[in-house]
């Protein structure tokens, strides 16, 4: 089906598909051109014999532990793959793509190592044979593909929103006509990253397509479950500045014309396109799965629509490969995958000390971030000028991103209300006046869409800057999250995609609630790849912010609610090129008895509480928290053999429980009294003020907790 913006779906004139012969083909595709179908017949038969040489041998004999074909989905993928040559093409696919990757490059002695979790492969055995990414070689950028149903569709819209940018500010005129793809099962529609990509996508006009393939399941649930009626194509038939297609993904004809068709429309810059081309899913989910949820009929009808037989039957009508021609090309493909195999297998399992590699930056990646095009930005300093203005927590992060933004023309700013509002916190006010709106933007209320499109434009080679307007709000985007933390090490380090997440955290200085006052941060730092900074005052913001802006890792930047407009957080503004870095706490009061480890409000509560025991107590505020100081902190408990973590997360598994497990293990001798905590207690943030007092620590409580230690 073809559809225009005003009118519903129509099916497409099947008829025009009956004639083959290269004269009538060159006519049905209306000067698109053509593939070359030689090559197109040798992916499709290298992909259905790594399929079955897996399912026949290397499944069963247990040498895979996980094996899902792509069986019935080749052809359609091929044609999409040897289509997307731009240079700046990308596409983010899912776990049934192997196809589309071969088409882009990827040898069959690379995806069979990947199989076998062996060196030479794409994630050097640490990741799920068939979930891939690849940096660039004759066709699209294949972006690193995650695990989870739905989640390659926000990182592809953030490609596509990355060329746009690249084209309108950087004036990258060679970008023209690239496109971004997002490739997923019928599915996947039901995922909330799909819903995002097309808010997106279709808001903004992004040179993306959707590609959809509907084999009618989605594991053994039936589509009907996925969509109203099975057909996301005909349900987002109302959806504004959308192109919808529909076609046959065995029919080698009207699959290649629907493809050409939807990519001359992105490429043209009419907007987005989705495409649903309709295929059978000839194996079940995965190899153990032998799809006895399907009737005898469904099974029948699926082999009927073989796109390997179809495609056999269309080289031969139109003159392109007689039979005795497809058979000696199976044949020297079956020879070529053997031999793929054996050198697959003879390659060397990975290296075990290796394994711990490429959680954090080591050496600059394939693609991703600023550093693979050279983009780096001037050496900093960590010593602070002196004699700056006096200058609160919210101003410091607005003045260091403003400043770091002129100096990095890649650095974007965006979120929810950060735009003409300025924030709901106020602190990006002013800078869409000052910088202009390409550079800071709102968003579509979507967490999910807001992290997922980060992810796509630090692949791209921005420096992504979102705002996230609460704590609890982040939780909507925790796949993607997660997904990022593992990108460069899910690659092998290959990838890379640097970002600067800003939350505002905690408790307001006068009232707090359960959906806006939660701190958390205990939950990221489990996450692993997560760089954490939570400063207490304006210049550790400048100083850690320029810092997670100049890095190369993704950062949550942690902002206090309470601290920032407070006099407490006020200081002198260190200058332009200040930086901190990470794991370098700060010693705020020295004492001899005992040591208070914080961060963020409750430093001062702390340095409150510890000013009654003047020379007694150590205060070390640890501005952050991945990495943290162990150093300075097992240093100073050595000294006074007692231990205080005061935090506003939560008691169980908060982040003080690290701290104090680090401590009995590495100082265990040194202590003379029990390891203590003071936290939150394990409920929400309560609304009325003294509920609220209740449960987050105070002063009068962490002195208490002082003094006991100290008489201990």
């Amino acid at each position: 089906m073809i559809k225009s913006e005003t009118s519903k779906p129509v099916p497409l004139d099947n008829a025009a598909f009956q004639e083959v012969g290269s004269d009538a083909m060159a006519a049905n595709l209306g000067g698109l051109g053509e593939p070359d179908w030689l090559e197109v017949a040798r992916l499709v038969l290298l992909s259905r014999k790594i399929d079955q040489i897996e399912e026949e041998q290397l499944a069963p004999q247990g040498k895979m532990k996980l094996q899902l074909s792509s069986a019935g989905h080749e052809l359609a993928q091929v044609l999409l793959g040897l289509s997307l040559n731009h240079p700046w093409d990308a596409a983010g696919i899912y776990y049934r793509s192997r196809p589309f990757l071969l088409a882009s490059g990827l040898s069959a002695q690379e995806a069979l190592a990947a199989s076998l979790a062996r060196t030479g492969s794409p994630s050097e055995g640490r990741d799920v044979g068939v979930v891939f990414s690849m940096p660039r070689r004759n066709r699209a950028t294949v972006l690193p593909t995650s695990g989870n149903v739905g989640t390659q569709y926000t990182p592809a819209a953030g490609w596509a929103q990355a060329l746009q940018y690249r084209q309108r500010v950087l004036g990258e005129k060679t970008i023209a006509g690239a496109v971004a793809v997002a490739a997923g099962g019928d599915g996947s529609v039901a995922a909330n990253g799909f819903w995002s990509a097309v808010t997106i996508a279709t808001t903004l006009k992004l040179p993306m397509l959707f590609f959809i393939e509907d084999n009618g399941f989605g594991i053994s649930v039936p589509s009907d479950y996925q969509t109203p009626h099975g057909n996301i194509a005909t349900n987002l038939a109302s959806f504004g500045n959308l192109e919808l297609v529909e076609a046959s993904g065995t029919e080698p004809l009207q699959a290649w014309q629907a493809i050409a068709s939807s990519l001359d429309h992105v490429r043209s810059g009419k907007g987005p396109c989705l495409l649903k081309v309709k295929v059978p899913r000839l194996s079940g989910h995965i190899f153990s799965d032998k799809q006895k949820y399907k009737s005898v009929a469904q099974l029948d009808d699926d082999a009927a629509h073989d796109p390997l037989v179809k495609l056999k039957e269309f080289l031969h009508a139109a003159n392109i490969l007689a039979m005795p021609q497809l058979d000696e090309l199976e044949q020297n493909i079956e020879r070529d995958v053997k031999e793929a195999l054996v050198a697959a297998e003879k390659a060397e399992p990975p290296p075990r000390a290796d394994v711990l590699k490429h959680m954090f930056f080591e050496s600059d990646p394939i693609q991703g971030g600023l550093r693979p095009e050279k983009a780096n930005l001037p050496s900093v300093s960590n010593i602070p000028h002196s004699g700056g203005a006096v200058i609160d927590l919210r101003e410091a992060i607005r003045c260091t991103l403003e400043q770091e933004m002129r100096e990095n023309e890649r650095m974007i700013v965006f979120g929810e209300d950060v735009g003409a509002l300025g924030g709901i916190h106020g602190v990006t006010r002013t800078l869409q006046d000052r910088l202009g709106a390409d550079r800071v933007f709102d968003t579509s209320l979507s967490e999910e869409g807001i992290i997922g499109r980060s992810i796509g434009m630090a692949v791209c080679g921005l420096l992504p800057v979102p705002e996230l307007q609460f704590r609890k709000y982040a939780d909507a985007a925790h796949e993607q999250i997660t997904d990022v933390g593992t990108l460069r090490w899910r690659t092998a380090g290959k990838f890379a995609a640097p970002m600067v997440v800003r939350i505002p955290v905690g408790c307001g200085r006068k009232n707090g609630d359960p959906w806006h006052s939660m701190s958390g941060e205990a939950i990221y730092a489990h996450l692993l790849g997560w760089r954490i900074a939570i400063p207490s005052n304006a210049e550790d913001a400048v100083g850690l912010l320029r810092t997670a802006l100049r890095g190369d890792d993704p950062t949550f930047f942690l902002e206090h609610r309470a601290l920032l407009v407070n006099p407490l957080s006020e200081r002198n503004d260190p200058g332009d090129d200040f930086c901190l870095p990470f794991g370098a706490a700060a010693t705020l009061t020295q004492g001899d008895r005992l040591t208070v480890i914080t961060w963020g409000e409750m430093v001062y509560r702390c340095v409150e509480a510890a000013e009654s025991f003047a020379g007694l107590v150590t205060v070390l505020d640890l501005r952050t928290i991945v990495p943290w100081d162990q150093e300075r902190v097992l240093e100073s408990v050595r000294q006074t053999g007692k231990a205080l973590v005061v935090h506003e997360d939560t008691l169980t598994a908060g982040f003080a429980g690290e701290i104090i497990a680090t401590i009995a293990s590495e100082s265990f001798d040194t202590l003379k009294a029990p390891l203590e905590r003071l936290c939150t207690a394990d409920c929400p943030i309560p609304y009325d003020v003294g509920l609220m007092a209740q449960v987050v620590p105070s002063v009068d409580q962490i002195r208490s907790k002082i003094e006991y230690l100290l008489a201990y």
